[in-house]
């Protein structure tokens, strides 16, 4: 697809964007601004605040007091971002949903190409290439999925890195579990109900991961273990097939890094 055929049936689509954050004063604001800079214009960005204790309110409040797209949740006992998540989608009014961390950004049409291939393919279920960035916003990695996805290739790794996802919200009610790898519980969820999912074509990345030092995604071994009790106990796989899938994954993980 064309980006002007793209940008021809994104016209008309809403989208809620959910952006939990939890004192996130010193990086919220650029993670913001990628999404308010979005060419695409129906949408409203949900900021979730998970009972920050530094300047994170009040900067959203800013925001909020200046642009009727940005909507402020507030939790008042820290509950983890799958809370956070889930109660932005509780109050989401788009026809779309995706997600932002506090962190990370958005090339400026990445909804526009996203919304706009989904309805023009049928798709419900898609996600993009990006790039891992470090915090001086060196270039560590370009990280480009498969074209297609089945649930069986999910389970091989999660190639839907959260902040390239979207879904349509025909899909039904979605929510996270309170696990570790969360994203990759909901994404496996989300392909096995829609039948697959897409990869958006562009010529460039279309979204920046920031990868922090010491960030619980870095703790290798914590994130082994909570991939394979997610093989067991979430998916329930024998343990012949988690084994394979958690070479897959071991390989995959390697690769993302490269």
């Amino acid at each position: 697809m064309t980006a002007a055929a793209a940008s021809m049936a994104a016209a008309g689509a809403t989208v809620s964007v959910i952006m939990p954050a939890y004192n996130a004063a010193a990086t919220i604001a650029r993670s913001i601004d990628s999404v308010l800079a979005q060419t695409l214009g129906d949408l409203e960005l949900i900021v979730i605040d998970d009972a920050s204790t530094d300047a994170t309110v009040a900067l959203v409040e800013r925001y909020a007091s200046g642009d009727a797209r940005v909507r402020l949740v507030r939790q008042p006992q820290n509950a983890g971002v799958a809370a956070a998540r889930n109660a932005g989608m509780a109050v989401a009014r788009g026809d779309y949903v995706a997600f932002l961390d506090s962190d990370d950004r958005w090339h400026p049409r990445k909804l526009e190409w996203q919304i706009g291939q989904m309805q023009q393919g049928g798709e419900r279920v898609s996600y993009c290439a990006y790039q891992r960035v470090g915090e001086d916003d060196r270039v560590l990695s370009t990280v480009l999925p498969p074209t297609r996805l089945s649930h069986a290739d999910m389970l091989r790794s999660n190639f839907i890195g959260n902040l390239t996802g979207a879904f349509a919200r025909s899909l039904g009610a979605a929510e996270f579990l309170a696990i570790g790898h969360e994203d990759y519980v909901f994404w496996l969820q989300m392909v096995r109900r829609a039948g697959g999912a897409v990869r958006i074509e562009s010529a460039e990345p279309l979204a920046y991961y920031l990868v922090r030092e010491g960030s619980v995604s870095a703790n290798k071994f914590r994130a082994a273990g909570w991939q394979w009790r997610i093989y067991r106990e979430v998916e329930r796989l024998s343990l012949a097939r988690s084994l394979v899938y958690m070479l897959h994954y071991l390989w995959n993980a390697l690769a993302k890094r490269r």
